[in-house]
């Protein structure tokens, strides 16, 4: 009867160890080899042998032993994000510009998303042929300068320079842009290798020395793909050169003729150091040009950052509309910024077209694939993202007549001109942009000044054909929980036709615990069973696993009290597991 009960209690025991103690016996004498079998049934023919064990193990994750609750290791902090939008009307900026009222020197956020339309003229030239980088390259300049200038400096660098640092460089260089540009976009082939290089080597000193890795995952180590070889805590590939330059901008560079102006700009290394804030993207597609920066301490947690352009200009595919976007994470956060200029037109049914600009922009950007994370992956799409803001020229109008609009706005009735706003009207009716907020306008329309005026163009045009009823045609919108603003306002430069609009925001990003974080990326490691064999025998004998000769796998000390997976992962990670 005891015999039949420990045949009835065979049968109920999990078959993970089903040992060929007759096969396993001819094939080594040495009682080490004889490893468990991992099978389903005991019936199929396995060797025994630890390599071969091993090999049918893809990956063991250590946080099924180690597991630590997840909501431990995650917290929320606050960062302060400003986002400003102008259409510069196709002027090029000189270095006397004054950038207050689009950056204002008082902000201090973490993050600057600036966002221009029309820094070039929308010509055939420049829409059909080949985009000119000069007015990008000034305004890179210039924004530099109002956000990189030292604390206790408030004049300008361009009149009193200051000791030779990126701020100085970068000013003596835009000071000399006006005559070397000119100098040198007399001949199209001239202009554009210029063109192309000289914006290269102007960016570079702003952007951060090991840029590359902002485009990596960032993920924590707990968040991986099934495969071990795709995993985001995969160690990263080694570059080339930390200073990501590339060959093709350095061949660029030699071939400028005004390399002592590009050169004072990519001088001095140690000049990076004293950036407050680094340039991370920086991208232009016809007339739209879009720059994002971050402070130096918020850098390395910068991460999946890529970048989709889409033209819905002419035939409805070309740049001089559009859109760029910009897509990355802060933290375990993602963030997808949109900066657009849509179609214009103040005639009857044109905001159906932007309204169509809007719809076709969400259905075809498309950021390419980096990882995975646990349960969802890293967004592709715009309303994947946690975070969204969408800025930039949106063109839509007021639909009432001049007149009307012209009382209203003597009367400074900003409530009663707001409701016949186009964009207020398809908002409200389901029609685009359902679920997004904007802020409460309490600034006069944007859209359409003279030149160098604070009076509206309608006030001078000599036909009605030319005349532009004033509308809020630079708008800023945002969607997602733990988003609130902070400011919306325009600023009052008369450098163009339109004013410029800005918005401050408060947004709560997911971060790791710091307390945990080391903790949590050892207990939550995906070890692949590759990487548990050593590549060479001479190698493993400075482990301080013993090594078997005979058997040729790693085996732990005292074997036959020690578990099956703390023989599989003693080699690897005999520190972490030393803890348990």
């Amino acid at each position: 009867m005891a015999s039949a009960g420990e045949e009835k209690m065979k049968g109920c025991r999990p078959k993970l160890f089903g040992a060929k103690e007759k096969k396993s016996a001819k094939r080594t004498d040495s009682p080490s080899c004889n490893a468990a079998e991992l099978g389903p049934s005991p019936s199929k023919t396995v060797s025994a042998s630890p390599l071969r064990t091993l090999s049918g193990v893809k990956s063991i994750r250590l946080s099924h032993f180690l597991a630590q609750p997840s909501s431990i290791n995650r917290t929320t902090e606050p960062i302060r994000i400003f986002v400003s939008t102008w259409n510069v009307g196709g002027k090029a900026p000189t270095a006397e510009l004054n950038m207050d009222d689009f950056v204002p020197p008082d902000d201090h956020s973490d993050i600057y998303v600036l966002g221009f339309q029309e820094i070039v003229p929308l010509n055939a030239g420049n829409v059909l042929v080949i985009e000119d980088n000069e007015p990008a390259a000034r305004w890179l300049v210039l924004i530099n300068q109002a956000l990189n200038r030292p604390a206790d400096n408030d004049t300008n660098v361009f009149q009193h320079p200051t000791s030779p640092s990126v701020d100085s460089t970068s000013s003596r260089a835009s000071s000399s842009l006006d005559t070397s540009f000119s100098e040198l976009t007399k001949t199209a082939s001239g202009s554009t290798i210029f063109q192309k290089s000289s914006l290269k080597a102007i960016r570079k000193p702003f952007m951060p020395m090991q840029r590359k890795r902002l485009k990596a995952c960032n993920c924590p180590a707990e968040m991986v793909k099934s495969s071990y070889r795709d995993a985001c805590f995969r160690r990263p590939k080694k570059h080339a050169d930390e200073t990501d330059s590339s060959g093709e901008e350095e061949k660029e560079n030699t071939r400028d003729s005004c390399g002592s102006v590009l050169s004072e700009v990519t001088s001095a290394p140690t000049a990076r150091d004293q950036l407050k804030y680094n340039l991370i993207v920086c991208k232009q597609m016809v007339g739209i040009f879009v720059t994002v920066w971050v402070k130096k301490e918020l850098v390395q947690h910068i991460g999946h950052l890529r970048t989709s352009c889409i033209g819905r200009g002419i035939l409805g595919c070309l740049g001089n509309k559009g859109c760029i976007s910009v897509s990355m994470t802060v933290h375990q956060t993602s963030f997808c910024f949109i900066c657009s200029h849509l179609a214009s037109g103040q005639k009857e049914g044109d905001e159906f077209r932007r309204n169509s600009d809007v719809l076709e922009i969400q259905r075809l950007t498309l950021f390419s694939r980096l990882c995975r994370r646990t349960g969802r992956r890293i967004p592709e799409k715009i309303l994947e993202h946690d975070k969204v803001i969408w800025f930039g020229d949106l063109n839509y109008r007021i639909a009432l007549s001049y007149e009307d609009t012209k009382r209203l706005l003597t009367e400074n009735n900003w409530d009663a001109l707001f409701e016949k706003d186009q964009l207020k009207i398809e908002r409200d009716a389901g029609r685009v942009f359902k679920g997004w907020n904007e802020g409460k306008i309490y600034f006069a329309p944007t859209y359409k000044y003279s030149s160098n005026s604070d009076a509206y163009a309608g006030e001078t045009a000599t036909s009605n054909k030319k005349r532009r009823t004033p509308a809020w045609c630079d708008r800023i919108l945002w969607r997602g929980d733990g988003t609130s603003q902070l400011s919306y306002y325009r600023g009052e430069s008369r450098f163009s036709d339109h004013r410029p609009v800005c918005g401050t925001f408060i947004v709560e990003v997911e971060a790791l615990n710091r307390k945990t974080r080391r903790r949590s990326s050892n207990a939550d490691m995906k070890i692949g069973a590759e990487e548990l064999l050593p590549t060479d025998k001479n190698k493993g004998k400075e482990e301080p696993a013993h090594w078997d000769s005979s058997c040729a796998s790693p085996t732990p000390p005292d074997q036959s009290s020690t578990p099956w997976w703390r023989r599989c992962c003693y080699l690897s990670n005999h520190d972490v597991l030393a803890e348990a």
